[in-house]
């Protein structure tokens, strides 16, 4: 991303209302998540549960249809995509307790509908899905207030205990339960 030079800032300020609609609808074309952005702070009727649900409808999209000759290694390479949703999302509202339920929604999808695939010889879905409950685990610590953190306890203490319950290591370290502060 390019450092915004005060001539620059200075030719935007000179610019007409007009120019300046514009030159923003012209970008908003090109960028569909500049559109999203602008969208989510723009318009009113655009809310953030909206912006959820799309995200969690594309996620659940992408996990659900899954397929290809190893699912192991195709529902990997759609978590993976699932990340990227979560990280747009996240640049779209800047809002942390939302994106942290949107990682719990994947963890919940994979647990309650892929749990097997995490005996496959292809240890890769089993390695990206701890990697993804540490990183919620960090995210729960790291921007919710504590007293956030009783609400999760329960269901990450569950996803744990059925990562931890499998006989495959892992290079990942997780531990044994989501501790409260």
């Amino acid at each position: 991303m390019p450092a915004i030079s005060p001539a620059f800032r200075q030719a935007v300020k000179n610019l007409g209302d007009k120019e300046k609609e514009a030159i923003i609808l012209k970008a908003a074309r090109r960028d569909a998540e500049l559109y999203d952005i602008l969208r989510y702070e723009l318009l009113e009727e655009v809310t953030l549960e909206e912006v959820y649900e799309e995200a969690a409808d594309k996620i659940h999209e992408l996990l659900i249809n899954a397929s290809g000759r190893s699912l192991s290694k195709a529902l990997t390479k759609a978590l993976r995509k699932a990340m990227k949703e979560i990280a747009r999302f996240k640049r779209i509202t800047k809002e942390p307790k939302a994106e942290i339920d949107l990682h719990l929604y994947t963890l919940r999808l994979i647990f309650e509908n892929f749990t097997g695939q995490f005996d496959s010889y292809y240890k890769g879905f089993y390695t990206a899905t701890a990697r993804l409950l540490l990183r919620t685990i960090q995210l729960i610590q790291k921007k919710l207030h504590e007293d956030y953190h009783l609400e999760y306890k329960q269901e990450l203490d569950d996803f744990l205990q059925q990562i931890h319950s499998r006989p495959k290591h892992l290079t990942v370290a997780l531990p044994q339960e989501f501790e409260i502060e």
